[in-house]
């Protein structure tokens, strides 16, 4: 059907509702807006479906939940046989507007189906969803998010039995059942009251919290400590109006971090996230609020989770000698010029006031995996073959400091769920998994998840922290400059370009494909030596010609590795209207790195504007 005739259908189609169809009443005649909410079906990227909320098939509404999820209830029926024990899926919401409603839409229709639903009684984290999953051994998991996306937007990600989120295969099959449900009136569905009279909706909570929380302290070092010392860290949190509140705070209280500050006006959940920008701990604005906490209750760490409390964002406090320039605080809007006596008076309590830096994905991951793997080979426990996992895209840094300890790194493509479709296969051979991470906040430690999980990596933040500050005299920064000065000045950069609806993603598709058939031969001043191309699975060899197998899934992503080491990997984000770039450089000192970061990003960036500017 074309995009109009879909509208139309909408529109006449009894099964919507009156609600439903004022909405598509009111952009009548607006033929780019009709377009694109019907051009397409919301489809699974890295992140599961996600889009803006709203009527139409390319946007989140119940309907588009139902059909989902009825397309998941076939999956399920035709893959995962009755034999194998009975079916049941687990169900997690966050804070956003329509997540309760769209989680409950999705248990019913599952129990129309004949399968279980475990519905949480209240929001919760996506990796305790993860972790659920295989408590329950469900045949899958459903988690209702947009993550860090803004308000406006929500998404719906499946998990396979394992806990980890859909991988392209299983996506697959999961989206042609979708395609196949052509008329909306098919849907089965249940109403709430039958569904739990016939033992098909379960509703859990605290006990399912209590076993997740025993199994994350089983992967954290230095319990002890943190028992008997923890009171002499002191942090600000903010869960930024999520789902991390209740976790993150009980699980840091029962760990020994009783110097726990929350940022009381991002505590509750709030659908708007009204206090920032973006509910993205990524971005430094939505520290705001917490740093503000710290002029009258200086910590030392602040951290800061996303609303489904998957990603951890971190500042370290400066020491006076460590010259940190600090992370500023980003004024309100609309708020009237100060005078000048006024500027004077802030001015001389910023003086006073602890300066904070602000610590990069990438950053984390480095201090994760170094803390780690020198606390397992201390206490005798560093695995032969341990292995950690990381991101096409994520700091090569890392591989330089696993080398020491004689672990493993492996690079798998950009998503979480590619770290955990690996930790399964671990099971198969004798590989043990030590740590996964990319760098966009997400880490994990051990096995009982398969999803990054924010409230493991703040404890093992805060954990971290508290144990070279108690046993090395010494803070973050210090031993991240420590592991610098070893093993030379990795920096990494993101670039991205917003290109919405139809027409972007055409752009989007474009540039991608532009630089696949006249990638450049020299960026910078430097020879481009190795061209990756991972939707044609292939590794070329610029000089010599040569052409080798890229042994990963397919995906639209392509990685320029220059003469000097510089990378630079091009993509579009699986969750938003947007096209990627990320730089990564390798320099003897700071300022090297960042010389030769702006010389890349100029030439390139100046490359794709021209492309986008063709188009």
């Amino acid at each position: 059907m074309s995009y109009m005739s879909r509208y139309r259908d909408w529109q006449l189609n009894d099964y919507f509702d009156e609600e439903t169809k004022a909405e598509l009443e009111s952009i009548e005649g607006d033929e780019q807006e009709i377009e694109d909410r019907f051009y397409k079906d919301l489809e699974f990227g890295t992140g599961g479906m996600r889009g803006k909320m709203g009527a139409g098939t390319n946007r989140m509404n119940k309907y588009i939940v139902r059909r989902a999820t009825q397309g998941l209830a076939n999956y399920i029926v035709n893959y995962y046989d009755d034999a194998a024990g009975p079916r049941s899926v687990v169900i997690s919401y966050d804070s956003r507007h329509n997540s309760p409603q769209f989680a409950e839409e999705a248990a019913l229709v599952l129990a129309g189906n004949g399968i279980k639903a475990y519905l949480f009684e209240e929001l919760k984290p996506t990796p305790e969803l993860s972790y659920a999953v295989r408590h329950f051994e469900a045949k899958a998991g459903i988690m209702i998010t947009a993550s860090h996306n803004p308000p406006e937007y929500n998404g719906y990600k499946v998990y396979d039995p394992d806990g980890c989120q859909l991988v392209p295969e299983k996506a697959g099959k999961v989206t042609a059942e979708i395609a196949e449900i052509d008329d909306f009136g098919l849907i089965r569905r249940l109403d709430k009251e039958e569904a739990m009279a016939r033992d098909l909706l379960e509703y859990i909570g605290e006990e399912v919290e209590r076993a997740y929380f025993k199994e994350v302290k089983k992967v954290l070092p230095d319990l002890e400590l943190a028992r008997e010392e923890g009171g002499k860290l002191s942090i600000i949190y903010s869960p930024l109006h999520g789902t991390g509140n209740k976790p993150v705070r009980d699980f840091l209280s029962e760990l020994g971090f009783s110097e726990l500050m929350v940022v009381q006006r991002q505590a509750e959940p709030d659908p708007n996230f009204s206090t920032v920008k973006s509910p993205n701990p990524e971005e430094e604005q939505a520290f705001t609020l917490a740093l503000e906490m710290a002029e009258d209750y200086p910590a030392d760490l602040i951290m800061a989770t996303d609303p489904d409390c998957d990603r951890l964002g971190v500042l370290v406090r400066c020491a006076e000698d460590q010259g940190c320039s600090g992370v500023e605080l980003e004024g309100e809007e609309g708020v009237e010029e100060e005078t000048e006596a006024e500027a004077g008076k802030e001015a001389e309590a910023s003086s006073q006031a602890p300066v904070y830096q602000a610590l990069t994905g990438n950053e984390i991951g480095v201090l994760f995996a170094d803390y780690l793997l020198l606390r397992l080979q201390e206490k005798g426990k560093l695995p032969e073959l341990g292995t950690i996992i990381k991101t096409i895209v994520s700091t090569e840094m890392v591989n330089s400091i696993a080398e020491e300890f004689g672990v493993e790194v492996i690079d798998v493509l950009t998503g979480f769920k590619f770290i955990g479709e690996k930790i399964k296969l671990f099971e198969e051979t004798e590989e043990e998994f030590i740590f996964g991470f990319e760098e966009s906040y997400g880490y994990l430690t051990g096995t009982y998840a398969r999803d990054k999980d924010a409230l493991n990596a703040a404890a093992l933040m805060a954990t971290m922290a508290l144990y070279y500050q108690e046993e090395e005299n010494k803070s973050l920064l210090t031993r991240l400059a420590e592991l610098r000065a070893e093993h030379g000045y990795y920096l990494e950069d993101l670039k991205a370009i917003r290109l919405e609806g139809k027409e972007g993603q055409e752009k989007i598709d474009h540039t991608l494909e532009e630089l696949r058939e006249n990638n450049p031969p020299e960026i910078a001043s430097k020879e481009v030596e190795v061209f990756k191309d991972y939707l044609n699975q292939e590794e070329i060899d610029c000089k010599s010609g040569e052409c080798s197998a890229i042994d990963l899934p397919t995906s639209n992503v392509l990685q320029f590795r220059l003469s000097d080491e510089s990378l630079i990997t091009v993509r579009p984000s699986g969750t938003e209207p947007k096209l990627k770039i990320y730089f990564a450089v390798r320099g003897s000192r700071k300022a090297d790195a960042e010389e030769r970061m702006k010389e890349l990003q100029e030439e390139f960036m100046d490359l794709v504007y021209q492309i986008l500017d063709d188009k």
